[in-house]
């Protein structure tokens, strides 16, 4: 199923990421810093969902309460909770 997640608190505005069967495929973040987040998202790529929310949940970037990555992890669990 494919999802779309608003950002909050980044300079990414948006993640879209498609959820199957508990894997994660197809992450792309729109905005943010462009080389950084096609990293995140090939490393992404074919992983389980749990794992990457144990993985990158709680990242902050400076002095911000999250990150990207921490947005990723969020989106992921908004989106178990809803499948």
């Amino acid at each position: 199923m494919k999802y779309t997640y608003k950002t909050k608190g980044t300079c990414s505005r948006e993640i879209n990421f498609e959820l199957e069967d508990g894997i994660v495929k197809n992450v792309s973040f729109t905005g943010g810093c462009n080389g950084n987040l096609k990293g995140i998202s090939r490393l992404a790529q074919g992983q389980s969902a749990e794992n990457i929310i144990k993985t990158l949940e709680g990242t902050k970037c400076g002095f911000k309460s999250t990150s990207c990555p921490d947005q990723l992890a969020q989106a992921l669990k908004e989106a178990l909770k809803n499948a």
